[in-house]
């Protein structure tokens, strides 16, 4: 009888409880692993295109001289197109996985897990609720953590000097986000709100609805006031201003003094890169520290 008892009885270390996890949600594991397989290996393709792709978009002169081609012949390479197409496919890809992540958080991992009874059944075999929730959040933040962080590094490495008629100017939404550290907060925000939105609804149609909304929105609100989130430069001149390519325009203004026109631009350089990545991922840290820990304190007052 006690053999029969330890047989059945659940395996509630935290290895066990891991397992249990990926059981549970196998077939989104896979789908998740199959997709980071074909992300890299998609990446590593581009990457081997990246010279021809650059000799696509260089300087030619017809007839051709010693130090540039022929523009019949740089005409002639494809291979810029395909590259331009695929970079650009892979930028929305890491710039919009908070949404999907959010929906099935929501939906699959917590909501559906309470609706039919999964969870709570659980929680009388030994296993607290805040330890229940500790590792179904931790087990997909890791993953999302490294697979995201590794994609990252790979994008980077195939989008080669960054030549912006290839890969897009940095300030691009989509660029901005597929190459720092704000994709993978926008992630881990993604997961906290789907978390959030399953315990307070508890079904997963509405679960995931609301997560797929709120990520909607925070990901339109940081897009939008990007631009605010550093202190910007502005630059007046007499005459007309030029801003290199490079520069992240936020306004622009020709007032005239004494007789003479100016042209005023506030905007930001390039260097404000980082500062601009830091304090967006620090952001998103922050919200999703928030509904993290917003969805322990419901998850315990909600317990009988």
């Amino acid at each position: 009888m006690t053999a029969l008892a330890t047989a059945a009885a659940p395996d509630t270390r935290p290895g066990g409880l891991l397992r249990a996890l990926g059981r549970t949600h196998r077939a989104a594991l896979v789908l998740s692993l199959l997709a980071l397989a074909a992300a890299a290996v998609a990446l590593i393709w581009l990457h081997s295109l990246g010279d021809e792709a650059r000799a696509g978009v260089s300087a030619c002169s017809t007839p051709p001289t010693g130090r540039l081609p022929s523009c019949a012949a740089v005409d002639a390479i494809t291979a810029d197109g395909t590259y331009r197409d695929g970079i650009f496919a892979l930028a929305t890809v890491l710039s919009w996985l908070m949404f999907p992540v959010a929906a099935w958080a929501g939906g699959a991992l917590i909501g559906r897990e309470l609706e039919n009874g999964t969870a709570q059944l659980a929680w009388t075999q030994s296993v607290t609720p805040v330890r229940w929730l500790a590792v179904k959040l931790a087990g997909p933040a890791a993953l999302l953590t490294a697979g995201t962080g590794g994609l990252l590094l790979l994008n980077d490495w195939a989008r080669g000097d960054g030549n912006p008629n290839l890969v897009g100017d940095w300030y691009y939404p989509d660029a901005f986000v597929s190459t720092g550290p704000v994709a993978v907060a926008y992630a881990l925000a993604g997961l906290a709100l789907g978390a959030l939105a399953g315990l307070v609804w508890r079904r997963a149609l509405p679960a995931a609805g609301v997560a797929l909304a709120a990520s909607l929105l925070l990901h339109g609100v940081l897009e939008r006031y990007r631009e605010n989130l550093w202190p910007a430069v502005t630059r007046t001149e007499a005459g007309t201003l030029e801003l290199p390519r490079s520069a992240f325009q936020v306004s622009w203004a020709d007032p005239t003094r004494r007789g003479v026109r100016l042209s005023s631009a506030t905007f930001h350089p390039e260097s404000h890169f980082w500062p601009l990545q830091y304090v967006e991922t620090g952001l998103l840290l922050a919200v999703a520290g928030t509904a993290t820990a917003a969805a322990f304190v419901l998850l315990t007052r909600r317990l009988p």
